[in-house]
């Protein structure tokens, strides 16, 4: 739904997309007509990339272009106060059922009949879907409904980096239950160089750590003639994600210190992931450490722009305040997280698929089923009294198999961030000085941190920058030719 065209006091048209993920499709039509100088690249976006990885919806990395995303009801008009509101936290569900009310098998059937009608609804229009199947839980039950109804998928599993590697898993899955399967390894120059190919073409941005990975696998899948992507994203929401005692740590040492950042120079520390972490977790907001990753600090991020421009992009968490201050328990304040993090999550599939104008298909974002589990499932098939997360899934996947490595451990797209520093430093240098009046300290803090690049933590810092200047470049460069405003800036 589209309010009226408005203009702001500059003369720019307002748009407003409706990007929740329980639709077919987003339709970004309404981009496609931005006029010259309508295209103001926002600044305090930027900064929420750099802090968070996303821009916190309902903005875009347009000043005019806002979106609503989960938890906003696109009738609202984002580019006034939006309000925020997301109905499925567990203390909102209607009454679900006692555990010795419903019989598991049935309850099973009915969740593997139900994600069969979404996967076959989501890839009816597909002619060659690939499965990106991380060889965790939510893949695997994915592949098991496949098998059903889309027997001619093929799984494709990425190798990213030595920390997980789900390969094994995820094939013994794919071949019992008669899939294909197909292994891609992480070359971070080729991803890269992927990811940059594609790049005039998405419609958005966001830096997302799977982005380039992303952008990797959907490539090779156009390659070898495949036609869409099959994302096991989105169960989380309403399945629901137990915190447990690393997280808690965490949020009791994020206390939103200004630490200097003489403390990150010795070389004890500097080459010291686990250091540099805790000392970043100082620095953080508590519900912003939720968000995954190693990322700019409020200080660094007021260094690369110049400016104090941090605190604009912290007030924005203030839009979910009364959402997270109502939140029962951490596990409903870390859902809210995977809610407002999930806009960048999602996004980097649509923005990927539509720059390649391919299929996405993300079956566990099904109304129908969303709405079954959240209401009839009892709360300890969701989360079992011993913090064990998705037990109905786990059960689901148990009728099929013995117990596989990774439904014990979280399985993802790893990345190989310290390759991608060491292939693409001198790119990604350029990049910076060709945007200096966006981020005129990006380049002085490539040069200054060039020789800690093989410490995940700054490595990770340096993929948000490969991720996030070849995009703006290429707007201002663009047929648009974005700019800044000069007066949009937030003392």
């Amino acid at each position: 739904m589209l309010p009226k065209k408005k203009h702001d006091a500059f003369g720019r048209t307002h748009i407003q997309l409706n990007t929740s993920p329980y639709q077919d499709e987003v339709d970004f039509s309404p981009l496609d007509k931005l006029e010259r100088g309508e295209a103001s690249l926002d600044p305090v976006s930027i900064a929420d990339l750099l802090r968070n990885t996303f821009v916190y919806p309902p903005h875009t990395i347009y000043r005019n272009v806002k979106v609503a995303s989960s938890g906003f009801d696109p009738a609202q008009d984002m580019h006034a106060d939006p309000q925020f509101h997301y109905p499925f936290q567990s203390a909102l569900a209607k009454s679900r059922p006692p555990p010795d009310t419903v019989d598991d098998d049935t309850l099973v059937q009915t969740y593997h009949r139900l994600l069969c009608e979404a996967a076959a609804h989501a890839t009816s229009g597909m002619r060659a879907p690939w499965l990106f199947q991380s060889g965790g839980k939510d893949s695997t039950s994915m592949a098991i409904a496949l098998a059903d109804v889309r027997p001619d998928a093929t799984c494709l599993t990425y190798l990213g980096g030595r920390e997980e590697n789900e390969v094994a898993s995820a094939r013994f899955v794919a071949r019992k239950l008669g899939l294909r399967h197909e292994a891609l390894v992480c070359d971070p120059g080729r991803a890269y160089d992927r990811y940059l190919a594609i790049v005039p073409r998405m419609p958005l941005l966001t830096a997302d750590f799977a982005a380039l990975s992303y952008a990797d696998m959907a490539t090779e899948v156009r390659q070898r003639r495949g036609d869409g992507i099959i994302d096991a994203i989105g169960a989380d929401e309403y399945f629901g994600t137990p915190v447990h005692s690393k997280e808690r740590i965490l949020a009791l040492l994020a206390r939103r210190l200004r630490l200097p950042q003489a403390l990150f120079k010795p070389r004890w520390v500097s080459r010291s992931f686990e250091l540099c972490f805790v000392l970043a977790t100082l620095q953080m907001d508590q519900f912003e450490r939720f968000f995954p990753g190693s990322r700019f600090s409020d200080a660094e991020v007021d260094e690369l722009f110049g400016w104090n421009i941090s605190s604009s992009s912290r007030q924005r968490l203030e839009t979910f305040r009364a959402d997270i201050a109502a939140a029962a328990s951490k596990e409903a304040q870390r859902r809210l997280s995977l809610i407002i993090v999930g806009s960048a999550h999602v996004a980097k599939g649509i923005y990927t698929a539509k720059a390649m104008s391919m299929r996405l298909a993300q079956p566990y974002l099904d109304p129908q089923l969303r709405d079954w589990v959240f209401n009839k499932v009892p709360d300890e098939l969701l989360i079992s009294a011993g913090g064990m997360n998705k037990v109905l899934m786990r059960r689901h996947i148990a009728q099929h198999f013995q117990e596989l490595p990774y439904v014990k451990a979280k399985g993802c797209f790893r990345f190989d961030l310290r390759g991608l520093a060491r292939q693409r430093f001198d790119q990604v240098h350029a990049f910076a000085e060709q945007t200096r009046h966006l981020m005129p300290g990006a380049t002085r803090w490539l040069e200054t941190h060039r020789d800690r690049l093989d410490n995940k933590y700054f490595a990770s810092k340096f993929y948000l920058l490969a991720v996030t200047l070849p995009w703006l470049l290429s707007r201002m460069h663009g047929a648009t030719q974005p700019t800044v405003l000069a007066e949009e800036r937030v003392p």
